[in-house]
């Protein structure tokens, strides 16, 4: 269920069921590997110990299985159904609906990986995040991005247009990176920063893509679905176009994934506060290290 007043964008029950059916057949989980080890690459420039961590979410125990190796007596993970939680020693939860059900100033550190795309609201749950934290208490999480197979959704939404005269959402509305900023900063959290991480993956073809979107349980979970069965006509049209306007000269075709990272603080008083502008005491030659070179008139 999505919170009070929050639009109900995704259907919950159903993402669950494929997720579950997707790790019972075999999921692709290659994008959450990565994941795992950019987030520890990206810990691993704090200079603090984490004692008391959270994974919230992450539909896998990649995040779970590389920070137990930091501290396992501290780490607690939410994981979105049994099936995914992991058999580390950690302890493993799950959650109801959309809900971190944690206490006040519990956690040093909480983590999410490709899991908050899904949630129908999403400023809700970085508001969670932020309470849970201890003052100076690290947010760090990645989800899918808004360029995020772009060329997928152009291929359906012409295929349809063509054989139906009409186009349904077949493809998530991912979030936008310009937001993300904004985002944080509105649910309270210092130091905000976003950046994304753009990758191409290659298949030999549409059907291939569709097999590991399946794979990874991401199909389409949208409220506002059509809930009429995607016919042969219309997936063979959209893998031609798909072949058509988005190969590579190997005749393999190219999907575009977007992972935007999100990291903010806790607010304490002994963080570092940003100048007003026109402030600044020191010239920006200095901040660098290195010698100032006049413009020759």
């Amino acid at each position: 269920m999505a919170a009070l007043g929050a639009p109900e964008i995704f259907d919950r029950a159903l993402l669950l069921q494929r997720l579950a059916r997707a790790v019972a057949s075999g999921p692709a989980d290659f994008l959450l590997a990565r994941a795992a080890q950019d987030l520890g690459d990206r810990l691993a420039l704090v200079t603090r110990r984490f004692n008391a961590i959270l994974d919230f979410g992450t539909p896998g125990p990649h995040l779970a299985s590389a920070l137990a190796q930091q501290n396992p007596a501290g780490l607690r993970r939410i994981a979105p159904i049994l099936v995914v939680a992991g058999d580390g020693s950690w302890r493993a939860e799950i959650p109801t609906g959309e809900t971190l059900d944690a206490a006040p100033e519990s956690f040093d550190l909480i983590v999410s990986a490709l899991s908050l795309q899904f949630v129908n609201d999403l400023p809700g749950v970085l508001s969670q995040a932020r309470r849970a934290l201890k003052p100076d208490g690290l947010f760090l999480a990645c989800l899918v991005g808004g360029r995020s197979l772009h060329e997928l959704r152009d291929a359906m939404t012409q295929a349809e247009l063509e054989v139906r005269g009409g186009a349904s959402p077949r493809v998530a509305p991912f979030a936008d990176i310009r937001d993300m900023g904004g985002l944080l900063q509105r649910a309270g959290f210092a130091l905000p920063v976003t950046d994304v991480d753009t990758l191409t993956l290659r298949y030999d073809g549409m059907s291939a893509l569709a097999h590991d979107l399946r794979a990874m349980g991401a199909g389409n979970a949208l409220v506002a679905r059509d809930r009429r069965p995607l016919t042969r006509k219309i997936f063979k049209i959209a893998a031609e176009i798909y072949a058509r306007n988005y190969s590579d000269a190997d005749g393999r075709v190219r999907a575009t994934i977007e992972i935007v990272w999100l990291s903010g603080w806790a607010p304490h008083d002994g963080q570092q506060k940003p100048l007003k502008p026109g402030s600044a005491e020191i010239r920006l030659a200095d901040a660098l290290g290195v010698k100032e070179q006049k413009l020759r008139s």
